[in-house]
């Protein structure tokens, strides 16, 4: 990739010997996920699929976790319009299509034709579970840990957990992980198929991304992208209709007392107290 496109504000990009490194970098805490993440990724893996030096990614976080999940703070000027009391057709629209637009950054994953192999370390919560869910293969080191929370918000999770988990968990595990919003540790995440192994420690979690994606890299490009076609063939159409539906579902239902409860709540690092209005 060429320098300019290497300066990013939420990744560092690094590509050598056909495999590229994507970095989440923040800048939120935790590798949280705001504007700028939503608005570069997209650019970034449709680069990377471009450039036809890149024939595998590898995808992780830096320090010690792979991804706190959405930047709430940062984020939370998507929801005023929705949330304005009495809020009619014009901000329901605008915040549907605000989630649509989000969700090019987790479907950029996905869609790429270049395999993309994710080490996962430390915390991966809400967002994170939606971008390793787009991945192909998934490792994590030790001290994983796995959480969908976005139900403890009072939000329906919508940047591709609940399209895309479906077929990678069986239904139980995915309800379960879903409905309760519980943490999971790497060998629970392991033992249901959310993760295909678990190593030690974080450099040995990455150094077996590398060489997996070492190892594709090393078959014929187009035959790889042809394996991969075929493969994605079998769920593109089934995940972009979900996607499309939570869109549209939440832009008419998320909007509630529970909502503004559930935020608070995180903030104020204290239990919420849900209502059901």
């Amino acid at each position: 990739m060429s320098e300019a496109a290497n300066s990013y504000a939420s990744v560092t990009v690094d590509v050598r010997d056909h495999v590229a490194l994507v970095t989440l970098i923040g800048p939120g805490k935790g590798n949280a996920m705001g504007p700028d993440f939503w608005r570069e990724l997209p650019e970034v893996f449709e680069a990377l699929d471009a450039d036809p030096a890149v024939r595998a990614i590898v995808l992780t976080g830096s320090g010690p976790n792979f991804s706190y999940g959405l930047d709430v703070a940062a984020m939370g000027g998507a929801l005023a319009g929705v949330l304005a009391e009495g809020a009619q057709a014009g901000p329901r629209l605008d915040f549907r299509q605000h989630i649509l637009a989000m969700q090019r950054a987790t479907s950029a994953v996905a869609d790429t034709r270049t395999p993309v192999v994710a080490a996962i370390s430390g915390w991966c919560i809400g967002g994170g579970v939606d971008l390793i869910a787009a991945a192909d293969i998934r490792y994590a080191s030790s001290d994983a840990k796995f959480s969908v929370r976005e139900v403890k918000l009072a939000i329906v999770a919508d940047m591709g957990s609940l399209a895309r988990l479906p077929q990678i968990l069986s239904d139980g595990h995915l309800r379960e992980l879903a409905l309760t919003g519980k943490d999971i540790d790497a060998a629970r995440a392991e033992k249901i198929g959310l993760v295909n192994d678990v190593y030690p420690d974080q450099q040995a979690c990455l150094d077996a991304a590398f060489a997996t994606a070492t190892q594709i890299a090393a078959n014929p490009p187009l035959t790889v992208r042809g394996v991969m076609d075929v493969l994605d063939e079998q769920r593109t159409a089934a995940v972009a209709a979900s996607l499309r539906y939570v869109a549209t579902w939440n832009a008419a239902f998320l909007p509630s007392k529970d909502l503004g409860e559930g935020i608070a709540a995180m903030f104020a690092k204290r239990p919420p107290n849900f209502t059901g209005e």
